[in-house]
């Protein structure tokens, strides 16, 4: 079995270091020592400014080879991760700059050798994806991998994906499996793994820590709790979005608290939800409907919009509106020909907080004549997914019902004000 060896580094400086010694992969320089530190940071050293290494003894690694996905078996339960791609197994380029997948799995165990302290680790590439390049298909793909192995044991699946669309993809996982043995927890990072801020440790530990002792069995997202180190939240896959481009802590509970929390230095696990899906059997559906779609209104939109996804054979539209859920007069001789079609029409707001309510105003009272179907609290890219996999798996007459049914968390029975973010 490879292993690592543990170091102080003496530097020329007077400081002396103290961490795992990483080995030279094709993306490090041979002039520099690369140290991970008890923290989860990478940080190159120059080999010329260290004055002297001391070996301070071997450190087991989960001993998987570049290119392989292997079993490694630590007599504890076991947590698979299925890789998608994303920045989290992402590289920097050197000679360019830019940020590029990997397809290496491996590198997880180089990245995060602490796991094997946690669990019984399978890994095992599924795609090398950027999540913006995520479809439908990818979706059907990722449930049955998932559903694969939970049926070879596993207490937890992991899911590494790009952070971009990752919410997309918990929400598709939460409408998939009705009933599961245990969590699947998505998790991705902001910042490539070999940047020395990079949040991928933490939050890949994060993970297979929420993935071996949850006792929720429900569809989450596990990331940075706060800018610094040390928490990581889990949230209902349904119920989450990413809020900020680059910080570590941009996805956030919209209208609930997070499901728990981990704390990735005791390597425990706190329940924070007041409820949630027990540990169950393993019922699923993997089918979803490239059909589906979403627009955001804006102010002079043009119904034109509206008519061409019918005619690209659109099946079900969800429009984000403003505020309780509305959209310009323009538009409804548009959407009363697409309802009258079969197209199914439902309404999100672009509030992201608070709930539709088509009753308040007369533009709401005149969607609903028309047929659109009021999607309460959903959030819009939620809605997009549900109505994607309610195309693949109800007869058209039944999705509006389906849409309207909370089934996973996604509909909350009242919107909580104090759960607003900008409160005093």
């Amino acid at each position: 079995m490879e292993s690592y060896r543990r170091v102080k580094l003496h530097l020329d400086s007077g400081d002396v270091v103290e961490g795992i010694l990483l080995p030279s992969t094709a993306y490090s320089s041979p002039d520099v020592y690369v140290v991970k530190l008890r923290n989860g940071y990478n940080v190159g050293f120059a080999r010329g400014k260290v004055r002297r290494m001391e070996d301070l003894g071997e450190v087991p690694s989960a001993g998987a080879r570049p290119g392989e996905s292997r079993d490694v078996d630590t007599g504890r339960p076991w947590v698979s991760i299925v890789a998608t791609g994303g920045t989290i197994l992402s590289r920097v380029e050197y000679t360019t700059g830019a940020v590029y997948p990997s397809t290496d799995p491996a590198l997880l165990f180089e990245m995060v050798p602490e796991i094997s302290e946690v669990a019984s680790i399978r890994v095992e590439t599924l795609m090398s994806k950027f999540s913006e390049d995520m479809t439908p298909s990818d979706w059907a793909a990722m449930a049955e991998k998932i559903a694969e192995h939970f049926r070879r044991g596993a207490v937890g699946v992991v899911v590494m994906h790009g952070t971009d669309t990752m919410h997309y993809s918990s929400a598709a996982m939460a409408f998939a499996f009705k009933e599961l043995p245990g969590p699947v927890v998505f998790v991705g990072s902001q910042r490539s793994s070999d940047r020395p801020s990079s949040d991928a440790f933490q939050n890949i530990l994060g993970a297979v820590i929420a993935a071996a002792s949850a006792p929720f069995a429900e569809s989450t997202l596990a990331m940075h709790g706060a800018l610094g180190d040390g928490r990581i939240y889990v949230h209902r896959g349904t119920r989450v979005r990413k809020m900020h481009t680059s910080r570590r802590d941009t996805f956030q509970s919209v209208g609930t608290e997070p499901l728990a929390e981990v704390d990735v230095e005791s390597r425990s696990l706190k329940v924070t939800a007041g409820s949630y899906k027990a540990r169950g059997g393993l019922s699923y559906s993997a089918k979803f409907s490239d059909k589906a779609a979403l627009v955001k209104f804006y102010p002079g939109m043009d119904p034109r919009i509206m008519d061409a996804l019918v005619e690209l054979g659109i099946r079900g539209l969800v429009i984000e509106g403003t505020g309780f859920g509305h959209v310009r007069d323009a538009l409804l001789p548009s959407i009363k020909k697409a309802v009258d079609s079969g197209v199914v029409v439902a309404m999100a707001s672009q509030t992201i907080y608070g709930r539709v309510d088509l009753y308040v105003y007369r533009r709401g009272r005149e969607l609903l004549s028309l047929g659109v179907v009021p999607l309460d609290d959903m959030l819009p890219e939620v809605a997009y997914v549900k109505m994607s996999w309610a195309l693949a798996n109800f007869r058209r007459e039944e999705v509006p019902a389906v849409l309207r049914t909370p089934l996973a968390g996604e509909i909350t029975q009242r919107s909580d004000p104090t759960g607003f973010p900008g409160r005093l």
